[in-house]
């Protein structure tokens, strides 16, 4: 086969393709040169989820008239001059590539006007084809309008995700760039809907409280270190204040987002032993670095960076974390001694088969016991006895945590909190089969604000809610309005209800129907079930061991976590001694 030289269409699109790999990316490389232009306004608009058009319009420094048409020649950049120059880049874009790369992939169109010039220029450029420059009028600043991305490239378009995911890429795009900014006014529309918009008064805080609502705003706590040369600010979330992935942690470098997985562990770190298992704390941060300790020049998107002194890095940022969570986290107070021991005892230590009828007569009454609580198993109603777990005599509860209770096998330890999450699923899906699920409405309904990429993915979801008992509608942009909860969950905080559905789902999950309604049931009912810590009455205890009885998977909660240790007799015969050295 014959070496060849590829034409110059062909090596600008698959140059394109390091650049722009979807609509979010084509918006990112715009918002950036926008943001080095000096703005102090930034509008976006997309329709088409990016496909169909993606505009951007600033009031930054302008082209000048004579260097329009060299704007958008590849590798054609005002921010370098010499090699030298990489080693120390204080601007986000520095290649020359991002105009020349979206002009070969799509239909662009770039007005701008120069500050100081009487009159704007207008280019246009198709498939990498530069038209003529055109005298218009125009305010001070560059509007880039870019229509039908990919139609030269049709293989790209196949490789996109679905719409609803692009527009959450670009939501969360704006949203990161919105808090690093706060001086700068961003506004957000997709599909003639308005997703963001700031004030641009330079308060994080007020844009954290635009993003994540004012109650979340409020409880975050501000960091601020300095060390040789080095500076932290930002904000991050109280130890009350998590998520169930990493997501939320949102690391900028010298005003650059960066995806660094080294510095997210340094946040990790920080909160040590202070989270749950699975737990993720909210952060944005925001580092500045000397440019010559920085090399951003590693990655095609920019989005990853290397560092001359990493280790120094991740320690600084540990430090700096930590510092501020401990200044603002009391620390926590043991359980007052008036609490141990208060479980009452039973004073018959012996197993007996009565316990059944004196079981079911304890949990006939349901007053004092957690919501959605069932009769008594009969024989219609019973699971199978290859998964029924024996019938327990409740001895105590343990830390607040744990259940320990006796069964004819040994002994058996709970998890409160998972076994409340098995019993909660399993109810809220049987109503669900039989489409009857008993809704109660709010006396007051609960208005609950999410980020722009979380209320776009709860859009998706509000069928899905209503199936199951919840009564959500739009209340405002970003914003929505629980007004009725499944008569399960009476009592609980609907916000929480909400939360669960959307901080768990990853971009690209195309579940069928009936896996996105038992995956959206088993985060409720794990946002809303009893906690980890919550002290139960005795008759609380009794009613949820007599529930976890008549579950059909009683062994394991929703997600697959254990509900139960089961020690048996044999086993603690020999961990005392009683049947030889194990």
């Amino acid at each position: 086969m014959s070496i060849r030289i590829l034409s110059p269409e062909i090596a600008s699109q698959i140059a394109a393709g390091e650049v722009v790999e979807r609509p979010a990316s084509a918006v990112k490389e715009l918002v950036e040169n926008a943001l080095d232009a000096g703005a102090t306004a930034i509008t976006v608009n997309v329709s088409g989820a990016g496909q169909t058009l993606i505009e951007v319009a600033d009031d930054g420094c302008g082209i000048p008239a004579g260097e329009v048409g060299l704007a958008v020649t590849r590798h054609a950049t005002s921010k370098l001059v010499s090699a030298d120059d990489l080693f120390r880049i204080a601007t986000l874009g520095f290649r020359g590539e991002a105009l020349a790369s979206i002009g070969s992939v799509s239909r662009l169109t770039l007005i701008s006007r120069a500050a100081g010039a009487d009159t704007g220029r207008r280019l246009r450029v198709e498939g990498g084809t530069i038209g003529p420059v055109e005298t218009v009028g125009a305010p001070v600043g560059t509007v880039v309008r870019v229509e039908n991305l990919f139609y030269n490239v049709p293989a790209r378009l196949k490789f996109l995700k679905k719409d609803v995911t692009e527009r959450r890429q670009i939501d969360a795009l704006l949203t990161r760039y919105a808090l690093a900014y706060p001086g700068v006014r961003f506004k957000l529309s997709q599909d003639n809907s308005s997703s963001l918009q700031t004030a641009g008064d330079g308060d994080r805080r007020t844009i954290l409280a635009s993003l994540y609502g004012v109650d979340a705003a409020r409880q975050l706590l501000e960091v601020l270190a300095e060390e040789d040369g080095l500076r932290l600010t930002g904000f991050i979330g109280p130890i009350t204040l998590t998520r169930s992935n990493r997501k939320e942690i949102t690391f900028f470098i010298n005003g650059r987002w960066v995806q660094d997985i080294a510095l997210s562990s340094a946040v990790l770190q920080a909160y040590h032993t202070m989270l749950m298992v699975g737990r993720y704390p909210l952060a944005a941060l925001f580092l500045e670095v000397p440019p010559e300790l920085v090399d951003v020049n590693v990655h095609p998107t920019k989005a990853e960076v290397r560092f001359r002194e990493p280790d120094k890095l991740f320690n600084f940022v540990q430090r700096g974390v930590r510092r501020a969570l401990l200044a603002y986290t009391p620390v926590p107070q043991v359980a007052p001694p008036s609490l141990w021991g208060s479980r009452p005892r039973s004073p018959d230590p012996t197993w007996e088969l009565t316990h059944a009828a004196e079981r079911g007569l304890e949990s006939a009454d349901k007053d004092q016991v957690p919501a959605g609580n069932a009769p008594p198993p009969t024989a219609e109603t019973q699971p199978p006895i290859a998964t029924r777990i024996p019938l327990l005599r409740l001895i105590g509860q343990i830390g607040a945590t744990y259940l320990v209770a006796e069964g004819p096998d040994g002994l058996y330890l709970i998890d409160q909190h998972a076994a409340h999450e098995r019993v909660l699923f399993e109810k809220l899906m049987a109503q669900h089969g039989l489409k009857n699920v008993p809704s109660q409405a709010l006396l007051t309904p609960a208005a609950v604000h999410l980020p722009p990429a979380q209320a776009r993915l709860l859009a998706e979801q509000l069928p899905v809610l209503q199936q199951f008992g919840f009564e959500v509608e739009p209340f405002g942009q970003n914003t929505y309005q629980v007004r009725a909860l499944p008569i399960l969950f009476s009592g609980s905080d609907p916000a929480a209800a909400l939360r669960a559905l959307v901080e768990d789902f990853e971009e690209d999950e195309a579940p069928l129907q009936e896996e996105i309604e038992a995956r959206a049931a088993g985060r409720v009912c794990k946002r809303l079930a009893i906690k980890a810590g919550q002290v139960l009455s005795p008759e609380e205890q009794k009613a949820l061991l007599a529930d976890l009885e008549n579950c059909s998977s009683p062994r394991t909660c929703p997600h697959g976590r254990p509900t139960m240790i089961h020690l048996s007799v044999d086993m603690l015969e020999r961990q005392f001694g009683r049947r030889g050295a194990r």
